[in-house]
């Protein structure tokens, strides 16, 4: 059987000199494994991460590996891609995804949610160093989680004043409210603490140190 769905791209890894096994949340069937071929004709940036792609399913009774076809961007993501410190923040978002959604988690609401945060990172010109705050935020509020003045309380230490006005602002005031690189480091560390004790799952991400280089 094959059905058209559309992904964004989460992780990936290399199985063989042509196949890549993409991590992926799909419209359709949630957060999601695929196989594909990727060949030397095949552009290299559809596998980055947050990279919206339309694609073909082929599925698979005698696999949970289903192969995908057909793969084509849905949008070039050109604010991103072509802006070094923006790339490393697409890197953080997409990591902290590929660790909090489990498999077969996720749905049509929650990917549409995605793509539109995603589209509005990559519109950004300016003022976007806490952006991956104020995503955080919001993908706590759309997981159920509800952060606030009581519940981060027990997280958030010497930044609480400065959560609760996170919280408190709509995502252009959040994205003014000044910071030092070290005090963003720190707030996203809490926030994913955060995120990790209410998901019950533990969320190490990497690219964190990246962010703290950059910012």
């Amino acid at each position: 059987m094959i059905s058209a769905d559309r992904l964004i791209v989460l992780n990936t890894t290399r199985t063989g000199e042509n196949s890549l096994v993409l991590h992926c949340l799909s419209r359709r069937l949630g957060r999601r494994s695929f196989i594909v071929t990727a060949g030397p004709k095949m552009p290299r940036a559809l596998f980055q991460p947050l990279s919206l792609l339309s694609v073909e399913v082929v599925e698979n009774p005698r696999s949970d590996l289903w192969r995908l076809r057909s793969l084509a961007a849905e949008d070039p993501l050109t604010g991103i891609r072509s802006h070094p410190a923006k790339n490393a923040v697409s890197l953080f978002l997409s990591e902290v995804l590929y660790r909090v959604m489990r498999q077969g988690t996720g749905d049509a609401a929650f990917f549409d949610w995605c793509v539109l945060q995603i589209r509005l990172f990559d519109s950004l010109q300016e003022h976007f160093a806490s952006f991956h705050l104020v995503f955080l935020l919001a993908l706590c509020r759309e997981l159920g989680f509800s952060p606030g003045r009581e519940s981060l309380a027990p997280f958030a230490g010497p930044y609480w004043e400065t959560l609760c006005a996170f919280c408190e602002a709509d995502t252009a005031a959040a994205l003014l409210i000044p910071l030092k690189g070290e005090d963003r480091s720190a707030i996203a560390a809490v926030l994913l603490q955060y995120l990790g004790y209410h998901a019950e799952c533990s969320v190490e991400v990497k690219s964190l140190a990246v962010l703290r280089e950059l910012f």
